[in-house]
């Protein structure tokens, strides 16, 4: 058995001496050690994808037109599963949704439903009745002419508070039953339709909260008011009532005819800081790119900037009044951001300071922005139908008015919302709409981080944590800038990677938009980094790459995987007004209807002017700046 040494009276004497000062030491060890583990801080890390705009067979202009899928066959097609399309054909997403919101049209909600189940409500109304017949004549094409002339004309059938109920209980169920946090979550929304003169002025309206709350009350409708400002007082009672939450998301200012940001109240009054303070409270979002075209710049109202033509839609509202050039600044996002800037400059409040989001607007039940996996605006015209897919008409042409019509070749494949959130929740998900920490892509899956800041340093791209970096040192999109005494310079962080599945990166771009001293807005678009090997050209621009599409293929020989860069603003002037946000450039790739001729051949005839190729992009929410 082995003895241990017996102390000898001085080193005795040493370890009491030692043991007397440890309590202090290791107190102050402690106290040091507090800050040595991952400090307890939530940063929203996550980036998730979904769709906060999809009509099912609950809306009137989907299920009165061949839509037979309800919001649960939505659900499940948007978390990964094979669902077979109102038409017949199996339909699956190659990459699953993170997060859905079903948004049926609140005029008229489950019309459709209610004349199919031969529902007593439906059969007492003459109108429904008819339209019943006709559906079972084989005529649902003429059935929804029925409906779409009654509505014109002031009339919305069915629209009434007992089978509005059950239609909308049968939507939050639906919405409750595959809600899974942290794996899918499902939003209770609905489209609130609004339109004057047939210019339109929809929103997608959200909650934030589940059926138990959003029951408590019928969703509001056209049919109650066709101004937004009815629209923001109900949800404003809805939150102090109910004690719940909402958003209201508008979409296609460039069917708008020049009222969606114009400078002007719905009853033509000037605007004031209340109205301004609403607008800005409510609808933190605006729906910048989707199935209607994208809005996010014009050609003429931005005539140096050679990637603002991008699925344009000009010709008209929703009905048969044409546009004009002066009905443009009231429709695209990029002038109104910069409009909102003058606006706080006058108001105090900036009504304007919206993130950028896409959607697809699908009223197939199915939310597919992909190219290569496009079930069209409506059933009519999806996969396999023939030729109404492409010369059926989305816009119609109206007798012996101008033809503004658009067909549905001249669809863009819509657009996906993607969210940089702590959790797949919809509390989560929600607050980081609300702070505008989301940002929009034309569908591909391009990952996107933007942060600005005063003390951001000059390679803080390669920081390896450099997301805390960005939170400690500036902020991310969506946030604001005041005046600091160090704000003479300011930097931003960008970050994009390619969708997994998807193509290169082109180039990444910063949108500037500012007023000046003497009152008046400006833009400009600065290249700040690029893939290859290019430079800048006569005209200060960055020359185009090759294009390796060929038919419906395309090579990721050009372009780079991931574009980073840390880029200071060379303009930046700390007395003025300003916003920026990012814009991520793929290579050219095959549009859907490329990929529609190299799937059926000879069974189509594509137009002569049908768009083959196209650059898929990404937008950043903003990030501005107050002196």
């Amino acid at each position: 058995m082995r003895q241990l040494p017996i102390l000898s009276a001085a080193l005795l004497s040493s370890a009491v001496c030692l043991a007397a000062d440890m309590p202090s030491q290791a107190e102050q060890l402690r106290e040091a050690a507090q800050g040595y583990s991952a400090p307890e801080q939530t940063l929203p890390r996550q980036l998730l994808w979904g769709d906060t705009h999809l009509h099912t067979r609950f809306s009137f202009d989907a299920g009165m037109v061949l839509n037979t899928l309800g919001p649960d066959e939505a659900y499940k097609f948007a978390r990964g599963e094979t669902v077979i399309s109102s038409l017949g054909v199996p339909a699956k997403l190659y990459q699953p949704l993170d997060f859905l919101a079903v948004s049926d049209h609140a005029e008229s909600l489950g019309i459709a439903p209610a004349i199919m189940e031969s529902n007593p409500l439906a059969l007492e109304d003459p109108n429904a009745s008819r339209m019943r017949e006709l559906i079972h004549e084989g005529k649902p094409i003429e059935a929804y002419k029925l409906f779409a002339q009654l509505r014109a004309s002031g009339e919305h059938v069915l629209h009434r508070q007992d089978l509005a109920m059950d239609m909308w209980q049968r939507i939050t169920a639906s919405a409750e039953r595959f809600y899974d946090p942290g794996q899918f979550t499902t939003f209770i929304g609905y489209e609130y339709t609004a339109a004057v003169a047939m210019n339109n002025l929809h929103r997608v309206v959200l909650f934030r909260d589940g059926a138990d709350k959003a029951n408590k009350v019928r969703p509001f409708s056209m049919a109650e008011s066709a101004n937004p400002e009815d629209l923001w007082k109900w949800m404003a009672g809805y939150e102090e009532t109910v004690g719940g939450r909402l958003l209201a998301i508008p979409h296609n200012g460039n069917l708008s005819n020049g009222l969606m940001f114009a400078r002007e109240t719905y009853d033509g009054e000037p605007l004031d800081r209340d109205w301004a303070s609403q607008r800005a409270r409510f609808e933190p979002l605006y729906e910048v790119t989707q199935i209607k075209g994208d809005g996010e710049a014009h050609p003429l109202l931005s005539p140096d900037d050679g990637f603002a033509d991008f699925w344009t839609w000009d010709k008209g509202n929703f009905g048969f009044a044409p546009k004009t050039p002066d009905m443009l600044p009231g429709e695209y996002a990029r002038e109104a951001l910069k409009q909102g800037l003058a606006l706080e400059q006058q108001l105090g409040v900036n009504p304007f300071q919206f993130g950028l989001i896409g959607s697809t607007d699908s009223h197939t039940s199915l939310a597919t922005a992909e190219e290569n996996n496009f079930f069209s605006k409506a059933s009519p015209a999806e996969p396999g139908v023939g030729q109404f897919r492409y010369d059926g008409a989305i816009i119609q042409r109206y007798p012996g008015k101008q033809d503004i019509s658009v067909k549905s070749y001249q669809s863009a494949a819509g657009g996906l919302m993607a969210v940089w959130s702590t959790a797949n929740n919809r509390e989560a998900i929600f607050d980081a709409m609300e702070r505008r920490e989301v940002y929009a892509t034309t569908g591909p899956r391009i990952a996107l981080r933007m942060f600005a800041g005063f003390d951001l340093p000059s390679d803080a791209h390669q920081v390896p944590d450099r997301v805390a970096l960005g939170y400690a040192q500036g902020v991310p999109m969506g946030g604001e800038l005041e005046r600091s005494d160090s704000a003479t310079r300011l930097r931003f962080m960008v970050a994009a990677a390619r969708d997994p599945l998807g193509a290169n990166l082109d180039r990444v771009q910063i949108v500037k938009g500012w007023l000046d001293a003497e009152g008046e807005l400006h833009e400009r678009v600065f290249d700040v980094v690029w893939s290859g090997q290019r430079e800048h050209n006569a005209d200060g621009e960055i020359p185009q790459l090759p294009s390796t599409v060929n038919g419906a293929d395309y090579s990721n020989a050009v372009g780079e995987p991931t574009l980073e860069v840390t880029w200071e603003d060379p303009t930046f002037d700390p007395d003025q007004r300003a916003f920026w946000y990012a814009r991520v450039l793929e290579i050219e790739t095959p549009t859907w209807l490329a990929y529609d001729k190299a799937h059926f051949g000879d069974l189509i005839t594509l137009p002569a002017d049908a768009q083959l190729v196209h650059q898929e992009r990404a937008y950043s929410s903003p990030v501005w700046y107050t002196p």
